[in-house]
Parts: C-alpha cells; structure tokens; sequence
C-alpha cells in the first residue's frame, strides 16, 4: 500500500536542504531545490519557502531524511540550529501523512534503485544476493546505516548513530592523530575525523605533531591543497581520511556481515576525487586480522548520484504501512 500523492520529499542535512516533488506513484523527482539551513529560521519555513517558490498544488504526503537520531514527536538536529514537532510540521503544512527517518536511513532506502551509473566501483568482488548492506558516509557529519534482508526478499533499513562510536587507530601515526584530539575533544567519535569538521581536525592534528601552526583552513581548503598537491598536510590529512574511512567501514562491514557489499555516501569522498586514496581505503578495509579472507571479496562503492536520499525517503513511505520501525505520523 502506498501513501498519498503529491509528495514532498526532503533531505535535510547540517548544512542544506534539499526538496523535491514526487506528482505520482513511480514518477521522476521535480523541482530538485537546495537551500542553506541557516537561510531560514526553521524547517517548516524552509519547506514554505519551497513550496511559495512552486507556486503549485500542496502535497497530499510528505517524507523527510534528516541527519539526527529520530525517536519520537520532537527533533533537534546535531549539526544546525533546527528542532521540530513531527505533528506540528504536519499541521502546518495540512499533510495526510508524514514520515521523518534519519537521513542514512533514507539514503539506505535508495540503495536497491541505484543503477551502475550512479556508483564507482572501488574493489571487492560480486555482492551476495539477499545478504545484509552497509552504508557510511561522512559529510557535514557522519551518518551509517544499512539494510537486512527479510525472508521474502525484501530490506529492512537500519537506524542508528554509527557516527558517533569510538574511532581507533591503524597505527602509530594514527594514535599520535587520536591522542592530539583526545586532549581536545575527550572522547573522539568517528565523526571527529570523517566530516567535514574531520577534515579540518586531521590538518590541524598532523599541523601540530610536526610543530608548525596550522592555518585557518575551511573543509574545503584542505580538498583544494591536497588535490593540488601543495600542502604537504592537507594532503596527509586525506590521507588519514582515507585510512580512517577503510577502517571504520571495514568494521561496520564485519558487524552487519555486509557481503552484499559496502556503500560510501555523503559530500565529502565525491568532492575529494582523486585525493582519496581507494587503495589505502581498501587497504584498511581489508586489514582486520583472522576475517581478511572474509572482507576481501565484498564489494565497496562510492555512491556518485546526486540525490539519491530523496528517492530513499519516497521509497520508506512506500513500505510504512509493513514496518513498524518508522513511525509515520
């Protein structure tokens, strides 16, 4: 059973908003819109906005990917100023349904839709049919998740906060990394080194352990140098990025026994290009002792569609009335 068409559909991050209309059941997205988060007050004046901007007939349903955890009625995103009532955003905008799920999540939900052309291969071998998915991508944060397969053939998404789990070190440059931002940080999630936030962090870190004072870099800044090669920390920091990335997803791959393949999504690993290191990601990803056998052949990609969460949060509504793990207001 399918929820009700006109649909809004939103992928809501730390930094932007991104919004499309879904006309009907199986149609291409429209109107794809990205605006900055701090460009309006709230989420529901973003969504106004959006829809102002139309001109057109309101949405009958709308879904939403947003990257915090979702837990009941009330929100709070972790890497902007937003908080919202599920209810009331539906009210507001007079939906007879609304579903909001993390944004991996949503992004999870995409993943049986993808083609070849919205993806790069990076290593491994041929996915295990009805075999467990995991999914990680850093971008203004890090989101994980993933999707378990059912009797019937069908996927489950996972929801969780994978992001924030412990991060560890490969070796003896990566402990000096973690030990320098353990005394800024305390405790050092994934997160502190896979975002943009992460990138800045390891220049800074890798800055500090040769002695030198690190500049006033943006995320950005730290792609451009490493990509042209003329900030030799910049381009360590991608580096590290990269070793971190194969280790972290090396481990999520181990725990969900993904051997229907590892997935990289978010901004961050598109944007870097031919600084990220695949070979030291795969490298990493592999590197876990005794199972290295059993990693080796799944397959890892680098999610290279634009919007590909949007037609995740579609496809979740599509599947609410069989799932009881996503509330649907």
């Amino acid at each position: 059973m399918s929820q009700g068409y006109p649909r809004l559909l939103g992928d809501i991050g730390g930094t932007n908003a991104r919004w499309a209309w879904q006309p009907a059941a199986g149609a291409a997205l429209q109107d794809i819109s990205v605006l900055p988060c701090n460009a309006s007050a709230s989420l529901q004046e973003s969504a106004a906005s959006y829809l102002s901007d139309r001109g057109a007939q309101r949405p009958r349903s709308a879904a939403m990917g947003v990257a915090t955890a979702v837990t009941g009625d009330e929100v709070s995103m972790t890497n902007n100023a937003w908080s919202f009532s599920i209810a009331a955003f539906k009210q507001g905008l007079g939906l007879e349904h609304c579903l909001v799920i993390n944004d991996f999540t949503a992004l999870a939900m995409s993943l049986p839709a993808l083609q070849s052309s919205d993806l790069l291969a990076i290593g491994g071998g041929a996915a295990i049919a009805n075999s467990p998915i995991a999914l990680i991508g850093p971008g203004t944060g890090l989101g994980v998740s993933g999707l378990l397969p059912d009797a019937q053939g069908a996927f489950s998404p996972l929801s969780g906060e994978g992001g924030h789990a412990t991060v560890a070190a490969a070796d003896d440059l990566e402990s000096a990394v973690l030990a320098c931002l353990r005394r800024r940080f305390g405790h050092v999630s994934a997160e502190r080194v896979l975002s943009g936030a992460g990138l800045i962090n390891l220049y800074q870190a890798v800055s500090e352990l040769n002695g030198k004072l690190p500049q006033a870099l943006e995320a950005s800044d730290v792609t451009d140098k490493a990509l042209a090669q003329s900030d030799a920390d910049c381009v360590r920091a991608v580096q590290l990025f990269s070793s971190f990335l194969g280790n972290v997803a090396g481990n999520l791959a181990l725990t969900l026994g993904a051997r229907g393949g590892l997935y990289v999504g978010g901004g961050i690993v598109p944007r870097l290009g031919a600084a990220f290191d695949t070979r030291l990601f795969r490298q990493r990803f592999e590197e876990k002792g005794r199972f290295q056998d059993y990693l080796r052949p799944i397959p890892t990609w680098i999610i290279t569609a634009s919007t590909p969460a949007l037609i995740g949060a579609s496809r979740a509504l599509d599947v609410m009335p069989q799932s009881s793990a996503l509330p649907l207001a």
